[in-house]
């Protein structure tokens, strides 16, 4: 039955409709969800086994919760998330400001009018998606901003005293009745104002200038919260946290497989540049570990985090990276370069908070060991370890091409180079197309470039090379010969 053909109180009742609170039917329809297979939460990636179970759990057991972790950990996304579990559409009360249940109203309007009205009472359907409120707590959110306040201009205009409840102004929670409300950055609320949400968990019931309305709000809570604000800029006072019934504890992607799988969802690549540019799993693959080497790197600020969003802005750089050079060649299509990935040192310089020793190095500096270091963890999955191969005394397959720079040769590789001209580059160089094809046999053509351009990239970082950052591009010569003609300034 269509129920949004019941345009009337006595028409609900005919249908057969009855009351049915938030939580129950959230719980409800996880209920059918788990008994069908359903995944409600199929955009949460990384949390199968962990998060989503809690989520559940919490649901099932009819509670308000609170998510605990650091940024970008999709805090945010699984409340939003939460609508999916709602009923499509619910009855209101036609005007009423607290989304009154004609079979149970709250509200003096409701109240009245259906005292007025009886069965003629006006029945209005509220979608889901509208039954979901978020406020970003922050110092200056107010009790007024939240629960209400005493409105001056409805007293005049309705000629009423502010002894009447008539005239109090509901605020957000309040409007919120029968809808998930959620809190985010709980521990940036002043201790005064998570007090007034004490009685609205627990009771139900609120106060505003002196009045105290028994309202029974039917209200699923969910809080968010960043373990770092409970010491850099508040904390939950424990009354409050003692009435939120579940807290659930996110986390960081554990596999880079899984990182990979929320980048590639959540970047924003336009179809002209996944037309035109072919992006190279090893690029992704190093974007990736660039994040992973950032979260146990001992410049940044493990407390603060690094967020996912780190990745997704770094892949969104790396394309628009190729698609400049594109552009400046006149070319129709273009392949990414692994001298690409220093196109996402922005992304980095903006998402990640260092602690001391981090600033002494420099943001800039940071980006750019995170992204050695991620270059070296790639290149030994690919290629024999240079170190491994030194401490071993076995045959070193990069001799010959070590040997060649030490004879004084210089690759420069200039970023805009077009892509005639960075395959004609490559190939100049001895050694490199062999050690590729003894490694990698299979490798197809333009696999073959980038592997080619990686033994550089990857020698540098283990020090069998030198690599110097020019403006317009890097440079790869002999180490020792680069050591011993370096001017006074720079070996200071």
């Amino acid at each position: 039955m269509d129920y949004r053909t019941i345009k009337t109180l006595g028409q609900l009742k005919q249908s057969g409709y009855r009351p049915l609170g938030i939580r129950e039917e959230m719980r409800n329809n996880l209920v059918k969800a788990l008994q069908e297979k359903r995944n409600l939460f199929a955009g949460i990636r990384g949390y199968e086994d962990t998060v989503i179970p809690q989520l559940q759990t919490a649901i099932l057991s009819r509670h308000n919760m609170i998510l605990l972790g650091l940024r970008g950990q999709a805090k945010t996304r699984i409340a939003r998330t939460m609508t999916m579990l709602l009923d499509e559409y619910i009855p209101v009360v036609s005007g009423s400001e607290l989304n009154d249940d004609p079979m149970q109203p709250l509200s003096r309007f409701a109240i009245d009018a259906i005292a007025e009205k009886g069965d003629d009472t006006p029945v209005s359907w509220l979608h889901r998606s509208d039954r979901y409120a978020e406020k970003l707590a922050t110092p200056d959110v107010s009790v007024s901003d939240l629960i209400g306040d005493i409105d001056p201009i409805k007293a005049a205009s309705m000629k009423l005293t502010y002894a009447d409840e008539r005239v109090i102004h509901f605020g957000m929670v309040p409007r919120s009745n029968r809808c998930i409300f959620v809190i985010n950055e709980l521990p940036d609320l002043q201790a005064r104002i998570q007090v007034a949400l004490f009685n609205i968990l627990q009771e139900g019931d609120i106060q505003i200038r002196g009045f105290r309305l028994r309202l029974p709000l039917d209200i699923q809570f969910i809080f968010t919260a960043n373990p770092e604000d409970y010491t850099n800029r508040g904390s939950i006072v424990t009354p409050l946290k003692d009435r939120i019934g579940s807290q659930i504890l996110t986390h960081y992607p554990r596999t880079k497989e899984t990182a990979a799988e929320i980048t590639r969802q959540e970047a924003n690549i336009p179809e002209s540049q996944r037309d035109s540019i072919t992006m190279d799993a090893l690029l992704l693959d190093l974007v990736e570990e660039v994040a992973f080497e950032a979260r146990k790197s001992e410049f940044v600020d493990q407390k603060s985090g690094v967020s996912a969003r780190l990745t997704i802005s770094a892949v969104e750089n790396l394309y628009s990276v190729a698609e400049r050079r594109r552009l400046l060649n006149g070319e129709k299509k273009t392949n990414g370069r692994i001298a690409d990935i220093y196109g996402i040192v922005p992304a980095i310089t903006g998402k990640v908070e260092l602690v001391y020793e981090g600033e002494l190095e420099g943001i800039t500096s940071v980006a750019y060991t995170l992204i050695g270091k991620a270059i070296r963890k790639v290149f030994t999955g690919l290629f024999p370890d240079p170190e491994k191969i030194k401490k071993s005394k076995q045959k070193n397959p990069y001799a010959e091409l070590i040997n060649w720079f030490g004879d004084g040769n210089e690759v420069d590789l200039v970023h805009n180079l077009d892509d005639r001209g960075y395959e004609k580059l490559l190939g100049e160089v001895p050694f490199l197309k062999e050690i590729v094809k003894t490694c990698h046999p299979k490798a197809t053509r333009q696999e073959q470039l980038l592997l080619m351009e990686f033994i550089l990239h990857g020698l540098s970082e283990f020090s069998q090379i030198s690599k110097k950052q020019l403006e317009k591009g890097v440079r790869f010569k002999d180490l020792i010969g680069s050591m011993l003609n370096l001017k006074p300034s720079e070996e200071d």
